[in-house]
Order: structure tokens, then C-alpha cells, then sequence
């Protein structure tokens, strides 16, 4: 419960922040791949305040009832898939040196940040609408449990890892690859610096629920992954709502900007101000 709480505070309080600084500070920094990082800001926000906060009432009460539980899967996909989604939107941007308005490509990159949104609901909605759903204790979610047919957990898996993260991945290696050789832009005042470290810790943190898909993925009894493997990999996913954040910060420009925000709102407004001297005489 404590790691839970840290998580999800981190995660609701640094992605508000990091977004009302993207809008409202947007003059005080570069950010030419701005609409990428606002969808994985919004994707971790309602991570945060949805997934985690769930998974935490689900430790608090043992159980997570319907439809909370079906509405809690499904999101879990789209968040999922969203943010893997928007950060291989950002390395395309960053390769092609496609800003994210003032051309037609810009129109194909917004379309695209939709259509992982869009994709992650629809691959989420099918163990739903076919009741694969229960509540697993070691993952302090509903989770995906195959009772029946190994053939349908096989196509299943293949098809969402092959749609929302096999080929997001190869994209983000891709142009990671072509960037680091010197195409596209690498520009360490512009904001998208940081999409290295944002990708570097996603991969980080998401692997250990790549490997419990695969360990069930190779065992034809239907049985899931070791418990402490599916709790690690709900605590390690939580972890990178938090940390994207911090790592947006580490940016210059851009922590300045956050932190006049911060100083900007925590004066008071009626803190009394120095106009002018008279000299009385006594």
C-alpha cells in the first residue's frame, strides 16, 4: 500500500504539473513534437489516477467488483498501448524533423497518435466482451485469466503484441537508431532531448510484463506467470508514470519553466508590495 501511494501520488501530482506547465509555459521552451509528449503525459495522468489508484482500493478491499473491474482492464490496455504508441510517434517525429502542426504530416502524426488511443480500447475491449476478466491478487487488478482454450490466449497475445507493441517497438528502434547517426533533429535545448531517457525507462519498466505475457505464452496448461513476477510487473509499470516527469525535468529550459510555474502560483496574491517612501514628520 505505502509503494502504491508514492506511486500514484508522484504520478497525479508530476503529470498535472508537467502538463499545465506544457500549456501555460509553452512560450518559455522549445517543444517542436509537442502533441507525442502531451499524450503520454495524459496517458500516465490516467494511469495514475484510474489504474493505480484501483489497484490500490483493490489491496485495501481484496477485490475489485463489476464493472469497475471489466472498465479497469480495458483502460489498462489503452494506457498501455498509448504510451508506447506516443513515444514511438516522438522518434518518428524527431527522424523525419516532422514539428507537430504547420503541415500536412503533422495531420498524419495527430492521426496517429488517435489511432494508438483507438487501438489500445479495441484490443482491451475483446477479453471483455468474451468475460476473460478476474480479479488477479498478484497483479491488484483484473487481469486477462485463460480458462479454456489455449489456441484463443495464442492468438489473442499475438495479435495485441504484434499491433500495439511489436510494431511500435521496431519504430522506436528504428529511428533511435538513425537519430543517434546524426539524422533528424538532436537539439538539447528542444524539449524532445528527454526521448531517449523516456524511452530507455519505458522499456525498463514494462519489462517484466513483457516476460509474465511470454512465460504464459510457453505454457500450454494455461497456468500464469510466478506471482512475484505478475506483482513486479504491475509495480514497475506504475513506476514509469512517475519518473517520465522527473525526466521531462531534466531538460533545462523546460525545469525552469516548471518552476516558475511553481513559484508563480505559491505566492499569494496578496502579499503586500513596496510602492513608494514618505517621510512623516514627528
Amino acid at each position: 500500500m505505502a509503494v502504491l501511494s508514492v506511486e500514484m501520488i508522484m504520478g497525479v501530482v508530476g503529470n498535472i504539473v508537467i502538463l499545465l506547465a506544457k500549456f501555460k509555459c509553452r512560450d518559455q521552451f522549445l517543444c517542436t513534437c509537442w502533441l507525442p509528449l502531451v499524450s503520454l503525459s495524459l496517458s500516465d495522468l490516467g494511469s495514475s489516477l484510474l489504474i493505480i489508484s484501483g489497484s490500490l482500493f483493490a489491496v485495501v478491499t481484496g477485490n475489485q467488483s463489476s464493472p469497475w473491474c471489466e472498465i479497469v482492464s480495458l483502460l489498462k490496455f489503452a494506457f498501455i498501448t498509448s504510451s508506447i504508441g506516443s513515444l514511438a510517434i516522438l522518434c518518428v517525429q524527431r527522424t523525419m524533423r516532422v514539428a507537430s502542426t504547420g503541415s500536412c504530416l503533422s495531420v498524419v502524426m495527430a492521426a496517429a497518435c488517435l489511432a494508438s488511443w483507438v487501438t489500445g480500447v479495441v484490443i482491451g475491449s475483446v477479453p471483455v466482451v468474451y468475460d476473460w476478466i478476474r480479479y488477479d491478487p498478484a497483479e491488484m487488478l483484473c487481469a486477462v485469466f485463460w480458462e479454456s482454450s489455449y489456441s484463443d490466449m495464442l492468438v489473442y497475445i499475438l495479435c495485441a503484441f504484434s499491433v500495439c507493441i511489436f510494431l511500435p517497438f521496431l519504430l522506436i528502434v528504428f529511428c533511435s537508431t538513425l537519430t543517434s547517426a546524426g539524422w533528424g533533429w538532436n537539439c538539447s535545448s528542444d524539449l524532445s532531448s528527454v526521448t531517449p531517457l523516456l524511452v530507455a525507462f519505458y522499456m525498463f519498466c514494462y519489462t517484466p510484463f513483457f516476460i509474465s505475457e511470454l512465460v504464459l505464452l510457453g505454457r500450454r496448461d494455461l497456468s500464469p506467470a510466478p506471482d512475484w513476477l505478475r506483482t513486479m510487473s504491475s509495480m514497475m509499470a506504475y513506476l514509469d508514470c512517475g519518473l517520465n516527469p522527473l525526466i521531462f525535468c531534466t531538460n533545462q529550459e523546460f525545469r525552469q519553466a516548471v518552476l516558475g510555474l511553481l513559484w508563480t502560483n505559491g505566492r499569494s496574491p496578496t502579499e503586500p508590495v513596496l510602492t513608494a517612501v514618505v517621510k512623516l514628520e514627528l
